[in-house]
């Protein structure tokens, strides 16, 4: 500090002191919002370039739609399978209900995974495929009513798909009970 002007040499104590007092502070603010039995938080890491940060069903959230879903069918007497998928279209979980079809366990998860690709149920889907016929050659989708899409903001995080009644709007309605039961 010898060669540093008096103003210089001020400033550079005031502003240490500023940066210890606000420190002071913080740390005394943080530790009357903390319990004392709380551990005290990690501090926060700043995230990597490129994280792409999603939003994911629990199993527990998956089984609470498959189980409504699969209720309802029960309900109607049909006995049909109902599957739940992520948003990449990985199968969570798969309830096959008794009596159900062999081919509605692999048709519930195809028209899942259709629903959840593009965020829209299946029988709204039947319409594009009109329009674009070759969306049927993309492997694991199934353009048949029975899938409903999962959104949080507008964006898919995964989707209930049901298969074995007698037809696609009755599926979808089982499929639109599971979804609903999300929001209980």
């Amino acid at each position: 500090m010898k060669n540093l002007t008096a103003k210089t040499r001020i400033a550079t104590v005031v502003g240490g002191l500023v940066v210890i007092g606000a420190a002071t502070t913080g740390a005394l603010v943080a530790n009357a919002a903390t319990p004392a039995a709380a551990p005290a938080a990690a501090p926060a890491q700043a995230a990597p370039k490129g994280l792409v940060q999603t939003t994911h069903l629990s199993i527990a959230a998956a089984q609470k739609a498959a189980q409504a879903a699969l209720s309802a069918a029960e309900k109607a007497g049909q006995h049909v399978s109902v599957a739940v998928v992520d948003r990449d279209g990985n199968t969570i979980l798969t309830l096959r209900g008794d009596g159900a079809g062999p081919q509605s366990y692999s048709s519930a998860e195809e028209k899942a995974f259709t629903a959840v690709s593009w965020n829209a149920k299946t029988s709204e889907l039947t319409g594009r495929l009109q329009q674009t016929p070759t969306l049927k050659d993309i492997k694991g989708t199934l353009f048949l009513a029975g899938a409903v899409p999962v959104d949080a903001n507008n964006t898919p995080i995964a989707a209930v798909g049901v298969a074995g009644a007698p037809s696609g709007t009755q599926d979808e309605s089982f499929a639109q009970a599971g979804v609903d039961a999300l929001g209980k």
